[in-house]
């Protein structure tokens, strides 16, 4: 087990954090005057709730975590961005991360002052455990970062490298599952219990299909996520987006009906993308996209965007590739049409 006390900032053990309104008061209200909110009702006048207490309970019971074990905030990104804040002192700690990968580990790394160890994914873009562990010694290396399904290769991580890890890091072992939906492996969620250093990010963006409303989920010991809580800014989920999940979540026949779609859609633009000749290849996938390897990506970027088709560039980060989500079948088929007509 880790000594999750010991991994801490010594200025956030020490912080006493910002008690809003909400916080301090105790017992049922008819009469809101401590908050110097608008009195017009609106129904938006007021501040929203900032214990989420509604919205934990609903994921709570979707995900089967325990509420205490729930951080919410801005989208996944916020909860990363206090990952480091918690836990990494500027210019002294350490986070490892393993490329090709997410790039707001290192985007949040970089502002945070905090140095990023890359230890690359092997040749079939799973983890290189002997060369992360060889970095265990470090004694300022405090959080390892793992994409599984990992963006943008797709490819899920072996459960049992990534466990390992857990098992043998003394820091706290983040797993990034924003495409876990869309995949067969199941979440590491399960493992909270026995890993007191895991912490699981997931995401209402991708298979929830709500992407606009900046919603993310960090899963955690309650050590972990009382840091994330005592550092946050107050009110950090507004009312709006607590509203829409709440309202989205009822329908969770509606979201596995959309999600199983994509991944039959996902199935078909891969197997319309094989017989092209521009198409070198094209990697196995557990998320939402397809990472595939062009002969000409840029030619192809370019004359794709100049039609209104926007693909992400990856050659930069896996050489000769272009990352393309799974549309609508209609959007799909416009993308074959354009990539047909650049047939040799």
């Amino acid at each position: 087990m880790a000594d999750v006390q010991s991994l801490i900032r010594k200025n956030v053990r020490n912080l006493k954090p910002y008690s809003s309104a909400r916080d301090e008061f105790k017992g049922t209200a008819s009469v809101w005057l401590d908050a110097n909110e608008n009195p017009n009702n609106n129904g938006l006048n007021r501040y929203p709730d900032p214990l989420q207490k509604k919205l934990k309970e609903r994921i709570s019971k979707l995900k089967s975590v325990p509420t205490k074990n729930i951080f919410l905030g801005n989208g996944s990104d916020e909860a990363i961005d206090l990952l480091f804040r918690g836990f990494c002192e500027p210019g002294k700690d350490k986070a490892l991360i393993c490329s090709p990968t997410y790039g707001m580990y290192q985007v949040s790394a970089d502002i945070n002052d905090v140095e990023v160890i890359d230890v690359p994914l092997t040749s079939d873009w799973q983890l290189n455990t002997k060369s992360i562990q060889k970095h265990f010694a470090e004694p300022n290396l405090k959080l390892i970062f793992i994409c599984s399904p990992n963006n943008p290769t797709g490819n899920s991580m072996n459960k049992e490298d990534v466990l390992a890890l857990v098992s043998a890091f003394n820091g706290l072992v983040i797993i990034d599952e924003a495409y876990i939906d869309f995949s067969e492996v199941t979440s590491l969620s399960t493992e909270l219990e026995k890993y007191n250093n895991l912490v699981i990010l997931q995401t209402l963006s991708k298979a929830w299909g709500l992407a606009g409303i900046r919603l993310g989920m960090a899963f955690a010991n309650t050590e972990i996520i009382d840091v994330l809580n005592r550092i946050k800014p107050p009110y950090n989920i507004n009312q709006l987006t607590q509203e829409v999940a709440l309202k989205e979540l009822a329908y969770e026949e509606k979201f596995q009906v959309e999600a199983d779609a994509i991944i039959l859609e996902r199935k078909r633009l891969k197997n319309e993308l094989q017989p092209l000749k521009n198409v070198l290849g094209i990697y196995p996938s557990d998320a939402n996209f397809l990472l595939v390897r062009f002969a000409n990506p840029k030619e192809i970027y370019a004359v794709l965007s100049s039609k209104g088709i926007v693909v992400r560039d990856r050659s930069n980060v896996v050489e000769g590739c272009l990352r393309i989500t799974v549309g609508t079948e209609k959007e799909n088929a416009l993308l074959i049409k354009g990539l047909k007509k650049l047939e040799p």
